[in-house]
């Protein structure tokens, strides 16, 4: 083929350090706007975005042209140091140091937008680590609970 073709989705999850519910309603929208302006400046294409009051979704393109472990990189760098020009309330705002990414199919894109969409209403029954938890057995992921929350 002369030509590379690559349209990949992925769904990435991150939670603020120690799960401190600091995305309140006062900069979810702003913050979840700048970070799409990041992904784009990637030419990681914002699908939805979104969260709760201790944790974020993104679901985007992955361009060929970044890593994603450069993109989550600068993501998190770039919209901690935003949120903290928010206020005094937001000095110690830090994100956890790890991510959890996911490709998405095509055909699960709406699925998944929407899940992202109902964070509020969602997590009126579930918490952050028991989303997460669903989500790993849903992928059939391992992981160790030692290692997976901060």
């Amino acid at each position: 083929m002369p030509q590379s073709i690559s349209h990949v989705y992925v769904h990435l999850i991150f939670s603020t350090k120690y799960r401190q519910p600091l995305i309140d309603d006062s900069i979810k929208e702003e913050l979840y706007s700048y970070m799409g302006g990041i992904c784009k400046h990637y030419e990681c294409y914002p699908v939805q975005i979104g969260g709760y009051y201790d944790h974020i979704h993104i679901l985007c393109t992955l361009s060929p042209k970044i890593p994603l472990m450069k993109l989550m990189e600068y993501v998190k760098k770039n919209s901690s140091k935003w949120i903290k020009t928010k206020g005094s309330a937001y000095a110690g705002f830090y994100w956890q140091n790890g991510y959890a990414a996911f490709s998405v199919s095509i055909y699960k894109v709406q699925t998944v937008k929407r899940y992202i969409q109902n964070q509020y209403r969602h997590h009126q029954k579930k918490n952050f680590q028991d989303e997460c938890r669903g989500i790993f057995r849903t992928y059939k992921i391992p992981y160790d609970e030692r290692y997976v929350w901060d």
